[in-house]
């Protein structure tokens, strides 16, 4: 199954642009709120470097592509609505919005770095909005939902909890599953909230809303995406946003720039790899005066002050870094690293860090696991024991007496 990555935020702060600039989509694009009005989803690519080089080999990839190197892993992205005060309890597209957000294994939070949207989601003046602000409400919602969601199962956890080989944990993450809640996320936050001794049914309304922002935190991992950089005011309001949410990662982006430059890449005009700090004209003279003075913006006041467009490093920073994803290259032939098929290291696979060759057996195909044996690691021909924990970049040969049918 794909990582899923949910893109949450008020309307207006061009969550719409980063997606289509992700997945290269054609979401509509407009300056009235909510324009979003149902979730799209797309496909967008995390990159990670290939192991091809390594080996001195020519890949052949088939769930993913390469290109200068650098290998693209596919994720999906989900475009949500706009959110409105009042979400938590249905207002809006409020239930909708929040569950999907809830079913994302991570949230890209969008805010307007350059102040363009009112506290009512319109468009106004740069340097007028208050992109903190922007974000506390946000969260603020999804907390409420959360907190909604748990104290509605009140009665159901306190009766599971007592079952024999259950706990408060556990029966936290057997009622809230479906929304990415797991036990480890519910001992993380009973602890944050100094519940550990302290009976269920004794929790108040204040502990219960202090365990629900930890749980909320701790089951969907999120980066802040600071957008729109390239407007006035976003830098100076990128320093406030920084010193305000010290235990988030920030990025910097500006969507309209990377979108410009993936349709440009698109059409043959220039030669720009997502994440890369440059870009290379291959066709000045079909450019129109429009799209040449574009790309000297981005040029100059993007890759000038940022070196990149941002988006690409903040969908890597989302897989890699808070949801610790692996790159793992399984193989069938250990010495032409092929598959069945011959072709050369044709497959990658995300999987969190934790993750064993049982994990990945699994992922590849389900009758793996029912005679697994052992892995075999193509760098060192050792063989690795179905609990061995992966590595990223680890290239294995799973040996199973069962066949993929």
């Amino acid at each position: 199954m794909p990582i899923r990555i949910g893109l949450i935020g008020k309307t207006n702060a061009g969550k719409t642009t980063l997606f289509n600039s992700m997945t290269l989509l054609a979401g509509e694009v407009s300056n009235y709120p909510f324009t979003t009005k149902s979730p799209e989803t797309g496909v967008a690519n995390v990159v990670s470097l290939c192991v091809h080089k390594e080996f001195r080999v020519q890949d052949n990839p088939a769930n993913s592509k390469c290109e200068d190197g650098w290998r693209f892993i596919p994720v999906e992205v989900t475009d949500l609505p706009g959110l409105i005060k009042g979400a938590w309890m249905g207002k809006g597209l409020g239930n909708q919005f929040l569950s999907v957000a809830a079913q994302s294994d991570a949230l890209l939070h969008v805010v307007d770095a350059s102040g363009s949207v009112d506290k009512d989601g319109k468009i106004t003046e740069p340097g007028t909005g208050d992109p903190i602000a922007d974000f506390a409400d946000v969260e603020l919602e999804l907390v409420l939902w959360y907190t909604k969601l748990f104290t509605q199962n009140l009665p159901k956890i306190s009766k599971l909890s007592k079952t024999p080989g259950y706990g408060v944990p556990t029966a936290v993450e057997e009622v809230m599953q479906g929304i990415g809640v797991r036990k480890e996320h519910a001992v993380a936050a009973m602890k944050d909230a100094m519940l550990e001794e302290k009976a269920f049914d004794s929790w108040n309304e204040k502990e219960i809303q202090s365990f629900c922002w930890s749980l909320r935190e701790y089951s969907k991992p999120t980066l802040l995406i600071a957008n729109k950089m390239d407007l006035p005011y976003a830098a100076e309001n990128f320093k406030k946003i920084r010193e305000k949410f010290k235990g988030l990662m920030v990025v910097p982006t500006s969507g309209e720039a990377e979108l410009t430059l993936r349709r440009a890449e698109a059409k043959g005009l220039i030669k720009y790899i997502p994440g890369e700090e440059r870009f290379e004209l291959l066709k000045p003279q079909e450019l129109n005066d429009a799209q040449r003075s574009a790309l000297a913006y981005i040029r100059r006041k993007v890759f000038g002050e940022y070196l990149r467009t941002g988006v690409q490093f903040a969908l890597n920073s989302v897989t890699f870094k808070l949801l610790k994803e692996n790159a793992v290259y399984p193989v069938h032939d250990p010495q032409k690293l092929s598959d069945k098929n011959g072709r050369v290291l044709p497959d990658v696979y995300l999987l969190p860090s934790g993750s064993t060759v049982e994990d990945l057996a699994r992922d590849i195909h389900s009758d793996l696991v029912k005679g697994l044996l052992y892995a075999v690691d193509v760098r060192t021909g050792l063989h690795l024991p179905t609990n061995y924990v992966l590595r990223d970049r680890d290239v294995l040969s799973i040996v199973s007496t069962a066949k993929e049918s």
